[in-house]
């Protein structure tokens, strides 16, 4: 309860009257945090919904009537999921338009056109929730917010890791993004537990090699990595998969993810003609994330994972400017990294060294 108090009235700032959406799945520890937040959202004065629907994965769609409160437009909506919350039919069929950019899920378009304020947990435990979610916010939003500063006026980024990590990718059309866990401001939306800064890479820029050595997601859950996996990228796809049972699981997931591609657009779950663009984005590159969690650890739950200080996290596939659809999001982590800003005129800003922020 403590914890859900510090998400609905210090993350959220949930009023009276508002209307809260909570979307959660039968399972014990989701339900029960759901529970604490529906209380803890009650107690603030506002109108809450809560709403169960069966396990969702990478690959699932959300129900319709799911989807359909979702498009009631509510205040507040918060998605507590033992995995994911689903892929939106309806949306994906028949995309949103908003700012010349086509957003394929209702969830993120309201978040886009500000008609709401958000977060969501995706496989979230208790523990993670008790022990992530009340930390000092002052110091997260100070680290969060210099880190978006030099992402915003970079040119590219380069990586590199002692594991032999070395991509290097374009970000001067992009703007890094804020999970501060301050979600007060319509349009506003992140996750709980909070704590990093990304940034989508260019479409078709990233070239070199990732060697994920944390942990990585996967259609099967999520894998604590003992022998690493080399990805390699060229004109911003990933070419090669390679390493152990690690590497052949990520392998197996990428290939599902382009094979049904394929197969949905034939269903008429992805619109006519996008079948193809989904199947070649399941390789890209999709986000750069720098961990800023004090009470995150390692554990094989990549929410709190990807939040791990002295870590970053890349994803294979969609990103989060809507310009790279594709069935995946797959975020995976290096140890220690160094992160490089390269400017317009050549200069080189350290973000971080092995791993420690440069701040």
């Amino acid at each position: 309860m403590n914890a859900a108090r510090v998400a609905i009235n210090d993350a959220l700032q949930v009023k009276k009257d508002e209307k809260v959406l909570i979307i959660t799945n039968p399972e014990e520890e989701v339900s029960e945090i759901s529970q604490a937040l529906y209380r803890a959202s009650n107690d603030a004065g506002a109108k809450t919904v809560l709403v169960y629907q069966d396990i969702k994965n990478q690959l699932s769609f959300a129900e319709d009537c799911v989807i359909g409160a979702i498009g009631a437009a509510p205040d507040v909506l918060i998605s507590m999921s033992h995995d994911k919350l689903g892929k939106d039919f309806m949306a994906i069929t028949e995309p949103f338009e908003y700012e010349g950019k086509s957003i394929n899920n209702t969830f993120h378009y309201l978040l886009k056109s500000k008609q709401t304020r958000s977060f969501w947990s995706p496989s979230t435990t208790i523990d993670m929730f008790t022990n992530m979610v009340p930390i000092d916010y002052a110091r997260l939003k100070k680290e969060a917010l210099w880190v978006k500063e030099i992402f915003d006026k970079a040119a590219s980024i380069r990586v590199t890791a002692p594991g032999g990590t070395d991509i290097t990718f374009g970000v001067q059309a992009r703007k890094g993004m804020l999970d501060d866990g301050d979600f007060s401001r319509p349009g506003a939306g992140g996750n709980l537990p909070a704590g990093e800064t990304f940034i989508s890479p260019e479409v078709g820029s990233s070239e070199g090699v990732i060697v994920f050595d944390g942990s990585i997601s996967s259609y099967n859950g999520i894998i604590l990595i003992e022998e690493p996996i080399r990805v390699e990228y060229r004109n911003g796809f990933a070419v090669s998969v390679t390493g152990g049972k690690e590497a052949e699981e990520l392998l197996k997931t990428i290939t599902l993810a382009e094979e049904n591609a394929i197969a949905y657009e034939k269903e008429g779950k992805i619109p006519a003609g996008a079948g193809e663009a989904y199947k070649k984005n399941a390789r890209s590159l999709g986000e750069l994330g720098i961990g800023l969690n004090p009470a995150a650890t390692i554990t094989g739950n990549m929410l709190g994972d990807e939040k791990v200080y002295k870590t970053c996290h890349f994803a294979i596939g969609s990103n989060y400017d809507d310009d790279a659809e594709a069935l995946i999001h797959l975020d995976g982590l290096v140890l220690k990294p160094t992160t490089l800003a390269i400017m317009e005129d050549g200069k080189e800003v350290v973000i971080t060294k092995d791993g420690k922020l440069n701040i």
